[in-house]
């Protein structure tokens, strides 16, 4: 009987690369994406993964096309609505739903030094959005500064002890250490608790508080748009 030939193996691509560090980012962090990794996920050298991508940082500004285009998909496919607010909420917190699928992504976007063009045309349809509501271009540069990274579905935080191992009694200790001095922070922190992880990017960033604050943004940008 002869034997059969063997499968033709798909050939590299720039696309296959992305979409293969994407896959490696969402198993086992950013920080395992490699040429070494991606190509033993490609079966390939990884020196052949140069003819796609010219370097690490290409490969991340890649990435975050690859992201961006998924998230661009997302929002593009909303039902549109004549009320500006709703459709920048819905828009908004359908962005983060994919941010989380990925949380990898805002440290990502954050490390990025220029804008991708996929980063520009969704925050132009925001803008549109807003002029739909009668903002001025003032206004609706004001609020993209005020929503910051907001606007893409999560909150940059200044404080994320999140790398640091987690010690419920180290943690009650210095509770106990500190009321003395910070009673009012301490009886906060004692009584905060994020426990839906599932609903979480970083340390703080979790649904309830991120809702809480884009609707304190929108509702403030709703009162000055009437102005």
């Amino acid at each position: 009987m002869a034997s059969q030939a063997p499968a033709p193996r798909t050939p590299l691509s720039r696309d296959r690369v992305l979409r293969a560090a994407v896959e490696i980012a969402d198993a086992d962090g950013l920080d395992a994406v490699t040429m070494r990794r991606i190509g033993e996920a490609l079966g390939a050298e990884a020196m052949s993964l140069y003819y796609h991508v010219a370097n690490k940082n290409d490969l991340l500004d890649g990435i975050v096309d690859v992201l961006m285009a998924e998230l661009n998909e997302a929002v593009d496919r909303l039902t549109v609505v004549n009320d500006w607010k709703a459709a920048m909420r819905h828009r908004i917190l359908t962005a983060r739903a994919v941010l989380l699928r990925h949380p990898w992504a805002p440290r990502l976007l954050e490390s990025r030094t220029t804008m991708r063009p996929a980063v520009v045309i969704y925050h132009d349809r925001l803008v549109g959005l807003m002029r739909s509501g009668g903002f001025s271009y003032d206004l609706a540069h004001h609020a993209l500064h005020a929503l910051g990274s907001r606007a893409l579905g999560f909150s940059q935080e200044l404080f994320d002890p999140a790398d640091a191992s987690p010690n419920p009694d180290a943690d009650t200790r210095m509770l106990a250490d500190l009321a003395a001095q910070v009673p009012n922070l301490a009886g906060m922190l004692a009584e905060v608790a994020h426990d839906d992880p599932d609903s979480t990017i970083g340390w703080c960033d979790d649904q309830q508080e991120f809702e809480f604050a884009l609707d304190l943004i929108l509702d403030g940008l709703a009162r000055l748009a009437t102005r």
